[in-house]
């Protein structure tokens, strides 16, 4: 009796279970007669089909032992309209924040409000003056609908809008300091996100930097000290995203334009994350408003829109006159310039400035750091009461206060006093639950602390509370109520 070449048993059986994995047209016939899939486009019906199939080989291929049955057209097509399903969802979709971070880089930083979501509407389902000039029939410039705004709230001579704040550190640099030097602090050699560093910035602008001072302390001696005929500008970094505590000592920026004013040197300040409200009326620490920073006299300020401001993502770059005028000369401008929904965001944003108490009302951003505690905490209350008969069985739900931040790098280590509904479930982990309603359709992005899941109310609009709570029935049930 011959012995049995277990690596011919084994091929034999991975052909037979091979041999009874469907085609790809038996897959779509079946498929066809479903009427959930009648607007699907075939070449995602196909290609998921196609997906499937290969995946359930290389199952069998890689030894997994899979029933005969599962891999019949009526066991598969489940699994098929699930991936089709999920292929159908947009990619870049709407989460609901509960991690209490307001400005939250990862999750679109800044929302719109209605109003400027209604212009966006208008600005891409019509025709508009983008470059047109209304009054003369001629062509016009883009930034003229919000550069008599910017310098109305600010008090600055002109304005420009690029596309972010790096690019606007980018353009003053290459346009007023190519080939020459920038004094900067060393304290000031801020790294943001994205691992973009300044000195980084300043490279690919051309410009040589020149560190003075050192880490924790720098003095106006040392910018005398370190300038010569090829120093172009001084520049101040608003340490927006870190502090440095202790034995510190900076110059402040008065005392910076002052220097510069005395050997007729440019001075430019990086706010980072500039902001047209003094947000210390909250309980936050003081932090220069881009009005403060312009009365000191500086030549030229660049800041975000996005983040404190409160608009879409933008770079605003504001100053006197004939700097503005050289930037929006430089060739590289046309590479970074703001299109028709940067702009008309932009200008809703703005607009609603004009008054301070429209703007903290309605700008969310603002909103939601002006929202007293009581006010959030009734929020939390709501969320847990609402689910709290349903789920009492899946999940031990309560409540606790806990501590919001700005975020966006912005007002490091300064807290929101808040309010958050804490999840503990029974029958699965906190982090499979923290997964589980991070996938959902409509994704729902906690924070996990201490082995609970906090879901802070602060970042959750009224109207979002009712669908936090289906997505958490969702999440624990597998039902849709």
């Amino acid at each position: 009796m011959k012995p049995i070449d277990s690596k011919k048993e084994i091929r034999k059986v991975d052909q037979g279970v091979l041999r009874s994995i469907p085609g790809v047209d038996e897959c779509l016939q079946a498929l066809f007669s479903l009427p959930d899939l009648e607007n699907v486009p075939i070449v995602v019906v196909k290609n998921c089909v196609r997906d499937i199939l290969a995946e359930m080989r290389e199952r069998v291929l890689g030894g997994e032992e899979i029933p005969p049955d599962s891999l019949q057209v009526s066991s598969l097509q489940p699994i098929i309209c699930e991936r089709i399903h999920k292929e159908q969802q947009p990619k870049f979709r709407r989460v609901i924040n509960c991690t209490g971070v307001i400005i939250h880089t990862n999750l679109g930083r800044s929302i719109l409000p209605k109003s400027a979501m209604d212009k966006l509407y208008e600005a891409g389902s019509r025709y508009s003056n983008l470059e047109f000039d209304l009054e003369t029939g001629k062509r016009g410039s883009r930034y003229s609908h919000v550069e008599k705004l910017l310098c109305q709230l600010t008090g600055a001579e002109a304005a420009l809008v690029v596309n972010n704040n790096a690019a606007a550190v980018l353009i003053v640099l290459e346009t007023l300091a190519k080939n020459r030097e920038v004094i900067v602090s060393r304290g000031q050699l801020v790294e943001i996100g994205g691992s973009f560093r300044i000195p980084d910035v300043m490279s690919r602008s051309g410009a040589t930097l020149v560190e003075v001072g050192a880490t924790n302390r720098t003095h106006p001696g040392d910018y005398e000290n370190a300038m010569t005929e090829d120093t172009a500008l001084l520049l101040k970094v608003h340490c927006s995203n870190f502090r440095i505590i202790g034995f510190t000592h900076e110059v402040d920026l008065p005392s910076l334009v002052e220097i510069g004013r005395l050997k007729g040197i440019p001075v430019m300040e990086d706010l980072g994350s500039g902001c047209f409200v003094d947000l210390s009326q909250f309980g936050l620490e003081k932090e220069p408003t881009v009005q403060e920073v312009v009365v000191s006299g500086v030549d030229v300020v660049t800041f975000s829109g996005d983040k404190l401001l409160g608009g879409p993502q933008a770079g605003i770059i504001l100053g006197k006159k004939v700097i503005i005028d050289r930037i929006k000369k430089n060739p590289v401008n046309r590479a970074m310039r703001i299109d028709k929904f940067t702009l008309s965001g932009l200008e809703s944003i703005l607009r609603l400035y004009l008054d301070e108490k429209t703007a903290l009302q309605q700008i969310p951003t603002l909103e939601m750091i002006a929202t007293p505690f009581e006010v959030v905490k009734r929020r939390a209350r709501r969320l847990a009461k609402r689910v709290r008969k349903e789920l009492s069985a899946l999940c031990r739900i309560s409540t606790c206060e806990t501590v919001s931040r700005v975020g966006g790098g912005a007002m490091p280590e300064q807290n929101l006093p808040s309010m958050a509904v804490v999840l503990e479930p029974v029958g699965m982990t906190v982090n499979h639950l923290e997964q589980t309603l991070r996938q959902l359709e409509l994704p729902v992005i906690g924070r996990v602390e201490e082995d609970r899941l906090l879901l802070d109310m602060r970042t959750v609009a009224d109207d979002e509370v009712i669908l936090v709570a289906g997505c958490l029935i969702q999440a624990l049930t597998g039902s849709t109520g």
